[in-house]
């Protein structure tokens, strides 16, 4: 199969999901396209960017609507055209989902836990702080105890506090008293995720983009508005899957752990396409002011560095 064909079986394979989550799409888009360039957009350019991958313009009214109320996004009117932005809470979700998409280095472990005690919430508050803590990938250690390797005290605490869960969470940081090591805890990380479930997510990810990144080394004919598509589909999934992966260290995971294979195919496929990608974005997206700046310097500094903004434009240049 062509690149071309292969990108179209990734639409396709899209569109048969059930239910179809476009607010969960609009999520990615913001964090890896519209945030970078100001993070406030043209609804109209919105609807035109998922177009092609089958949402019409009815569901992205309707879930851009959901997010508002979720408090995900926030809504300005200038005539009759409504742009939407990240709100402060968004915002902060939006980075704490995000933080490890781009990000190639992963700090050694210290060997530390940050644990987190809900057993003095209400019954209700205690089940929406705990799928909050589950969407950030934290582990369940026993009923009522949560845990994660990475996260730190003062991560979690704002959000706690945003919540309206902080005077009754119980939040510690653990320090090592042994080897980081032990046969104990590997066995009670097996426990509090399933790695077994989060290993397939990163096999069938690798399943689906492994085949295109394969014929793009032959034969390379997508045009500026295919790479977006790409871009954003490739973003999407890898997304999805690292909400669920907690990042644990090399010495808790196996081997042959296929996350590390899933982020070295993500990197090379987004330098792959992701001038073209910009050219699109360039050239379509809107706010009350006019077409979108260009990406922030922090753009650049994705999957270990792109070229810059000047390279960018030659690169550009060069393809017109």
């Amino acid at each position: 199969m062509t690149a071309k064909s292969q990108l179209e079986l990734l639409v396709k394979n899209f569109q048969k999901k059930r239910p179809l989550r476009a607010g969960s799409l609009i999520i990615t888009i913001y964090g890896d396209a519209i945030v970078p360039r100001g993070g406030n957009v043209w609804l109209g350019s919105l609807m035109k960017l998922v177009e092609p991958m089958g949402i019409s313009q009815r569901l992205v009214r309707t879930s851009v609507y959901r997010l508002v109320q979720e408090s995900w996004l926030q809504t300005e009117k200038v005539g009759r055209c409504s742009y939407y932005s990240l709100t402060g809470p968004g915002l902060r979700r939006f980075e704490q989902a995000f933080q490890h998409v781009y990000n190639l280095d992963t700090e050694e472990w210290s060997g530390g836990w940050c644990l987190v005690y809900l057993n003095q919430l209400a019954p209700e508050l205690r089940q929406k702080v705990r799928e909050e803590l589950k969407w950030l990938s934290f582990g369940s250690m026993a009923p009522g105890l949560m845990e994660h390797p990475r996260f730190t005290r003062n991560e979690l605490i704002p959000m706690l506090q945003e919540w309206g869960a902080l005077d009754d969470t119980i939040v510690m940081q653990t320090m090592p008293m042994e080897q980081k090591s032990p046969r104990a805890l590997r066995l009670q990380v097996r426990e509090s995720w399933n790695l077994d479930e989060l290993g397939g997510r990163y096999r069938r990810f690798l399943t689906q983009f492994r085949p295109l990144w394969r014929e793009l080394q032959s034969e390379d004919t997508l045009n500026p508005e295919e790479c977006l598509i790409l871009r954003v589909l490739l973003i999407h999934e890898y997304r999805k899957i690292l909400l669920r992966d907690p990042l644990l260290p090399d010495e808790l995971l196996p081997g042959d752990w296929e996350g590390r294979s899933a982020k070295q195919l993500c990197r090379n496929l987004y330098r792959k396409i992701y001038v073209r990608a910009e050219q699109w974005l360039d050239e379509t997206l809107e706010n009350a002011s006019g077409p979108l700046p260009g990406p922030s310097e922090k753009f650049y500094k994705r999957f270990g560095g792109l070229r810059d903004a000047s390279t960018l434009n030659e690169a550009v240049s060069e393809m017109e």
